[in-house]
């Protein structure tokens, strides 16, 4: 079964960069779209690896991207005894449409796109 979803947004805020238990690198940023409606909506996006620690050198607050992954259903049982549930993407590519040029070195470009696979 296909499971691959391509969202094009900006960030939020700036991705919070950590490490998983086994050391691997872990960024995570929510991402707002537009939906069909023309509703504003947002999503949580978690990169890895290499992917991660490009995400966290050089995106940030207000920067747009395009992010393919797949979509992951979180549950839960909030404090209540409520199911509760959540949707966030684990990309796999990434594509910078405009940044601040943070992180880059005068002259460098921003890469187009950047693939990694994800760890699991």
């Amino acid at each position: 079964m296909l499971n691959q979803t391509v969202i094009t947004g900006n960030l939020g805020d700036d991705p919070k960069e950590f490490f998983s238990p086994d050391g691997v690198p872990v960024t995570s940023f929510d991402l707002a779209f537009t939906s069909s409606g023309k509703k504003t909506c947002w999503i949580r996006v978690v990169t890895f690896n290499k992917l991660a620690e490009i995400s966290a050198k050089h995106l940030h607050k207000g920067a747009r991207i395009a992010i393919s992954g797949t979509l992951d259903q979180n549950k839960w049982t909030d404090k209540e005894g409520n199911n509760r549930s959540s949707f966030q993407i684990l990309g796999n590519s990434l594509e910078f449409i405009k940044t601040d040029g943070r992180g880059f070195k005068e002259g460098e470009t921003t890469p187009e796109t950047i693939n990694e696979e994800t760890p699991f």
